[in-house]
């Protein structure tokens, strides 16, 4: 089959979450699966796989493999054919010279990381708008403050903030025992099909950085998600935050500018027009259909250029 004079490619999209049910609980794993819907949907094969399947032998059948880098770090394959693309998603801070130097392409979900080894293309990080949607649900008609994360092995600072400013905070995540009473969790997993409707009948949801990814850019996949749905977001800072998101996301500094924000809600954020129109926005800008043909446009470059 050939696509406007081009034959369709085989995609391999590698996760760093393992296969099974684990791998269920990962968002690499909704990411990914988003991004081969896109990819297929614009004529590619395209699949997800599951960081043990890397290097398996039917990987020399591929046109394209794309490695979702996360924490763990895949060597490519490398064969007469394939394009390897190293799309850098989360910890920047672990991705070495010698690692980025196998690959055809270096992507970064950041417009700020330079790491003087690489030319790294921006790509940021995306949503599904078909899911992610206003239409989710009905606007604040849902829980008045929410966060959806694990601990990640840390009391992170933002649900920290929230129990000490005593914002009602609907928590969901694995480990949160260890910090927090036993009464202010609501449930250790909240399904990613949920997430929409939870997002879009929040009165307002919290987002947080890893440290290293706030300090070079790296915005969490929860500010398109959110945003997309047009409820409002508060945040930690992070570099480049207001160059995507503008007024929409409001950062805090204290747990008693965290609270303020909260009480003040109505105030604090734009109107819900305005949040509307920007869910648009990024419904327009930040979709993995627009990541997807970033991604083929390069490895048509790429395979043209051997």
């Amino acid at each position: 089959m050939r696509l406007f004079g081009r034959r369709k490619l085989r995609w391999s999209v590698v996760t760093s979450a393992p296969a099974g049910a684990a791998g269920e609980q990962w968002g690499d794993t909704w990411f990914a699966r988003d991004l081969v819907a896109a990819l297929n949907s614009q004529g590619q094969d395209a699949r997800v796989i599951a960081r043990n399947r890397a290097h398996a032998q039917e990987r020399a059948d591929d046109d394209v493999v794309v490695v979702l880098r996360g924490l763990n770090e895949i060597t490519p394959r490398k064969g007469p054919g394939a394009a390897w693309f190293l799309w850098v998603i989360s910890h920047p801070e672990l991705v070495t010279e010698p690692e980025a130097s196998g690959y055809d392409r270096v992507f970064a979900a950041s417009r700020h990381w330079h790491p003087g080894f690489v030319d790294a293309i921006p790509l940021l990080q995306a949503t599904n708008p078909q899911r992610f949607t206003p239409i989710a649900a009905v606007p604040d008609s849902g829980q008045q403050l929410l966060f959806v994360g694990s601990t990640r092995g840390e009391y992170r600072p933002i649900v920290r903030d929230a129990m000490a400013a005593d914002l009602p905070l609907a928590l969901y995540g694995v480990g949160w025992q260890k910090y927090v009473e036993e009464a202010r969790i609501n449930g250790e997993f909240l399904a990613n099909e949920q997430l929409p409707a939870a997002y879009a009948g929040a009165q307002v949801v919290l987002n947080d950085h890893h440290a290293h990814m706030a300090e070079l850019g790296f915005l969490s996949n929860r500010l398109f998600d959110t945003t997309a749905t047009a409820t409002r977001v508060i945040s930690d800072r992070a570099l480049g935050l207001d160059e995507v998101f503008g007024g929409l996301v409001r950062t805090y500094e204290s747990p008693a500018d965290l609270r303020a924000l909260f009480d003040d809600r109505d105030a604090s954020f734009p109107p819900y027009e305005a949040r509307l129109a920007f869910a648009r926005k990024v419904a327009d800008e930040h979709s993995f259909q627009a990541r997807a043909s970033e991604l083929i446009a390069q490895a048509v470059k790429v395979r043209a250029s051997r």
